[in-house]
């Protein structure tokens, strides 16, 4: 069998990098001609060549990845760390919700690419059983599957290309992903509280009067008094007839409504002239995290969601 065409290394040199990795990543390690490949991975110009550079602590969604270094520019054609790390943020509160086991393979074979000769995409099996997988989760939220990462762009699987390190990953989707409504099942953790501040247009301090169901969501209905942390579309007099929906959760659970004595911190997004809740926290006074993410909400700067969601 002959090799494929991978400038300054054997291809089968190029197979033992990405194993040595522990994930298992590539399709196609049986050689085959270059020219026998269905689909070119690289025609894109760029006015500075690809590097290779580390990593940031600050691009989140790739911590612990399993590599350090990355090619820049990546996949999606950002040409700056500072533009990766902001369109890449914009996906942490969803790697936070294990709606399946390879989102963040997925996601960092685009945005943080492994540094090689060659620009390596992932198989369109692998973006279709990630999309499949985290659709319903971002719906949730209002949030379609973005059109720049739509599965059709990317190789077939017996071309060279990235997929999964377990061949059954597919299967486990189900049985991994959590049963509670997303916008119920949140660590309370200062870093995740401020990632979704950013993800939702926005948040206050409130009780909570009545919870019904309505048409297959759940209605949820303030009492009167609410303190706003964040308005974004919001005016002041918008929050006196304010009303919030679960979006398709009427039957799953949500253990933070159970009981009603407290107050809530509560962050959503206006979808079709609904405001649909994204998260919802007990207040609680004691709690630490609560406290510092209150605290850092008035400094914190946000990244701009509009180029990944359309």
């Amino acid at each position: 069998m002959g090799e494929r065409g991978i400038p300054g290394k054997s291809y089968w040199d190029f197979c033992t990098v990405l194993l040595a990795l522990g994930t298992g990543l590539l399709a196609g390690c049986a050689a085959m001609d270059e020219e026998e490949a269905s689909w070119q991975a690289d025609s894109r110009f760029y006015i500075k060549p690809p590097h290779c550079v580390d990593i940031p602590f600050a691009l989140r969604l790739c911590n612990n990845v399993g590599y350090h270094k990355m090619s820049l520019p990546n996949l999606l054609d950002h040409e700056t760390m500072e533009e990766v790390q902001q369109q890449a943020s914009s996906w942490v509160p969803l790697l936070n919700k294990n709606c399946h086991p390879n989102t963040q393979l997925f996601l960092c074979s685009l945005y943080a690419p492994i540094c090689l000769d060659r620009p390596i995409y992932p198989c369109r099996s692998l973006c279709t059983a990630v999309r499949d997988a985290c659709t319903p989760v971002m719906e949730f939220f209002g949030f379609p599957w973005p059109d720049m990462l739509k599965c059709d762009k990317f190789p077939l699987d017996n071309d060279l290309c990235i997929v999964f390190p377990n061949p059954n990953a597919t299967l486990s989707t189900s049985s991994q992903a959590s049963e509670v409504c997303p916008p119920c099942d949140n660590e309370m953790n200062t870093d995740i509280i401020l990632d979704h501040l950013c993800a939702s247009e926005f948040a206050l301090k409130m009780k909570i009067k009545e919870v019904k169901k309505e048409n297959g969501d759940r209605k949820i209905i303030p009492q009167k008094k609410k303190k706003p942390l964040k308005l974004g579309p919001l005016k002041k007099k918008d929050l006196k007839k304010l009303t919030l929906y679960i979006k398709n959760g009427a039957d799953c659970p949500c253990h933070q409504l159970d009981n009603l004595n407290s107050n809530f911190l509560i962050m959503g997004r206006k979808v079709n002239k609904q405001n649909l809740l994204t998260v919802i926290h007990r207040w609680d006074k004691k709690s630490k995290e609560v406290k510092k993410a209150v605290k850092k909400m008035k400094t914190h700067v946000c990244p701009t969601f509009q180029g990944v969601f359309k």
